[in-house]
């Protein structure tokens, strides 16, 4: 009987010790697994460099303006400052600055607000030392809003410059 005993008593602690090399440490939230184990690496940007969703997401592509003004407001003077270091930066690429105005006035008179606010950003950049030849102008006047409402708050959003690639940008 005590041999049994022994035998019983072996073979159990030999089960527990079985039992207990199975087990894996707890990982820490934010650390792999040693082997794969599931572990998803944190998404990266998939913004590609030097494309025009790098200039639209990372720098800024648009300012605007006051009712019935073309004048580069102060607040904007910081991303037309971060599109020309973008410029300089890849030289390759060309843009074109798109005038837009509000619903209000004539057709004629927003497609002459319209060159003059593109003009007066293009201007800017090539003050900023972007070559005048990399920069070309377009005004939509009232022809492209990106608001419909008739309200102050609308017609703020579609006073506005915007800078576009126009070519030579990473896909």
């Amino acid at each position: 009987m005590l041999k049994f005993s022994r035998v019983l008593s072996l073979a159990a602690l030999t089960a527990a010790l079985a039992l207990a090399g199975c087990t894996t440490p707890k990982q820490a939230d934010n650390t792999p697994p040693p082997s794969g184990g599931g572990y998803t690496a944190p998404p990266s940007s998939t913004i590609v460099p030097g494309s025009a969703e790098d200039l639209r997401v990372n720098v800024g592509d648009t300012v605007h303006f006051a009712y019935n003004e073309y004048n580069i407001e102060d607040n904007d003077k910081a991303t037309l400052q971060r599109q020309a270091a973008w410029l300089q930066k890849y030289p390759s690429i060309r843009v074109v600055v798109e005038g837009d105005c509000d619903e209000r006035g004539t057709r004629e008179y927003n497609l002459a607000l319209g060159a003059r606010r593109a003009n007066a950003v293009k201007e800017y950049l090539v003050s900023l030392g972007v070559s005048a030849s990399r920069v070309d102008t377009i005004s939509y006047g009232k022809e492209h809003p990106i608001c419909t409402e008739s309200t102050e708050d609308c017609w703020a959003q579609n006073r506005r410059g915007v800078t576009s690639i126009a070519g030579g940008a990473n896909s």
